[in-house]
């Protein structure tokens, strides 16, 4: 694996080296490397690009990583990832993709990871995206997440991009059954001329589930986001999506929010702010010696964290 490689990897997944457990690195169209333990396995589909990930009932504190790294311009791909979370586990899955173009050609990763969360399963699903290069090829990522939670299972999903990548159009769904919850964190930057769009879908099927889908977001430049929210309620739930942006520059940023009760007992949420940074807030960081553009730097990390 060279620098370019191993920067990516650090970017995406936190590996400064080959990581402990059950692992799956695709580099450039093909699996680089793959580990599997006791509980959990890692199998190659047959009729299409992807992985199985089998995690077996019961596993805990166990992790798996499963980055996506393109460093050759021209590269486009479609990739199925499906996990099997077996019941009473405990888990971290770390994914993610990073793209270096150095090249003209466009470069684009699309992958639609599918998950099947057993009874009181717990999962931690951390995927984070950025681009990077010197190349005029864009950097293109459009992921997917289907999530199916069966009884009283939990999903936290942190979802990152903050540089580089030219476009993405993210949509993540959930369905979940009795006494099942999801918590979604987005963070979201994007400047120059880039566009992402957010979806997220959630049906509460079953009594007692519960969602929370909070997204964080800065636009800059001509940078352009749309995020849209679809929470439905069909039996006794709650439901809560907010999306906190920050507006700069020439962007533009569209919070489309849906909530459709279908039960009585349905409670369903939606908040949405999008301002520029206070003037105040600047003033007061520039009378401690900051300049305006270190003073915005500062308001921006600190929004994002």
């Amino acid at each position: 694996m060279d620098e370019i490689q191993k920067t990516l990897l650090e970017e995406i997944a936190g590996l400064h080296e080959i990581p402990a457990g059950a692992y799956n690195i695709r580099a450039n169209g093909s699996t680089s490397s793959r580990n599997t333990t006791a509980n959990i396995d890692i199998v190659t589909k047959d009729d299409k690009q992807g992985i199985d990930i089998i995690i077996k009932p019961g596993t805990k504190k166990e992790s798996v990583h499963i980055p996506v790294i393109l460093s050759e311009s021209g590269i486009t791909e479609m990739v199925y990832n499906d996990f099997h979370i077996g019941d009473d586990c405990d888990v971290t899955i770390i994914a993610g993709c990073g793209i270096h173009n150095g090249g003209e050609r466009k470069s684009q990763h699309d992958g639609i990871h599918t998950f099947y969360i057993g009874k009181n399963a717990k999962v931690k699903y951390v995927e984070k995206h950025y681009g990077r290069g010197e190349g005029t090829g864009e950097k293109i990522m459009n992921p997917t997440t289907i999530v199916n939670i069966e009884e009283n299972g939990h999903l936290e999903m942190e979802t990152v991009q903050i540089k580089g990548v030219d476009s993405t159009d993210r949509i993540t769904k959930a369905y979940l059954a009795e006494g099942a919850s999801v918590v979604v964190n987005e963070k979201l930057m994007t400047h120059g001329n880039q566009y992402a769009k957010t979806t997220f879908e959630v049906e509460m099927n079953g009594e007692g589930s519960s969602a929370n889908i909070i997204s964080r977001a800065v636009a800059k430049d001509d940078s352009h986001q749309i995020f849209l929210a679809k929470i439905q309620g069909n039996n006794k739930c709650a439901g809560h999506s907010e999306c906190d942006a920050i507006i700069m520059d020439n962007a533009k940023i569209s919070a489309i929010p849906e909530i459709t009760a279908n039960h009585l007992e349905a409670e369903l949420i939606h908040e949405a702010a999008i301002g520029k940074i206070a003037g105040e807030q600047l003033i007061k960081l520039m009378t401690l010696g900051l300049t305006e553009e270190e003073a915005e730097a500062q308001i921006v990390n600190g929004f994002l964290k």
